[in-house]
């Protein structure tokens, strides 16, 4: 019995927006001596000044599709710098690029350095702080349809400060 053989139609060209996404560079590859910025990709505020306490941390959105229902970001932390203290209801994934820092998941204080991967299960408290004399670069990836970060009351705080090493990570001001 001889193989049958299907013709197969080539796909159609991707259309220019598609081509034109297919392929993001950073900017200036400065290997962890610098600001990591992704050539025609706006950087953000991590979040509107005042609305929480944060300080020094820059937002890339680096990819977003409906197929995927997925957003990738880019965050980076200045020296000395961190992210908020929050929780929500959606679970990400945040992937360290570069630099050096350490994280609070739930009442873990865990070490990052380039390369590792951390899980923040949904509804735990977590934050990013990057090391005093380096950056900390990651990407988070969370989904598109997801609900607002919940900041922690003063009972939370209080909870949470009752473990000695989580009190001396946590940082709840600019």
């Amino acid at each position: 019995m001889s193989p049958t053989i299907v013709a197969v139609e080539p796909t159609a060209p991707a259309d220019a927006a598609a081509s034109e996404r297919a392929l993001r560079r950073v900017a200036d590859p400065a290997h962890g001596t610098g600001p990591q910025r992704w050539d025609d990709v706006d950087v953000h505020d991590y979040k509107v000044a005042g609305s929480a306490p944060f300080r020094g941390v820059t937002r890339q959105v680096l990819f977003e599709r409906d197929e995927l229902a997925c957003q990738v970001r880019y965050f980076e932390v200045e020296p000395g710098g961190h992210s908020t203290l929050e929780r929500h209801e959606h679970v990400h994934a945040v992937v360290v690029l570069h630099g050096r820092g350490r994280c609070l998941v739930g009442t873990s204080v865990l070490e990052l350095g380039p390369r590792d991967l951390v899980e923040v299960p949904p509804m735990t408290w977590h934050q990013f702080r990057a090391a005093d004399d380096a950056p900390l670069g990651f990407l988070c990836i969370v989904n598109v349809e997801r609900d607002r970060p919940q900041l922690p009351t003063g009972a939370d705080l209080e909870a949470l400060c009752a473990d000695p090493t989580v009190a001396s990570f946590v940082r709840v001001a600019d």
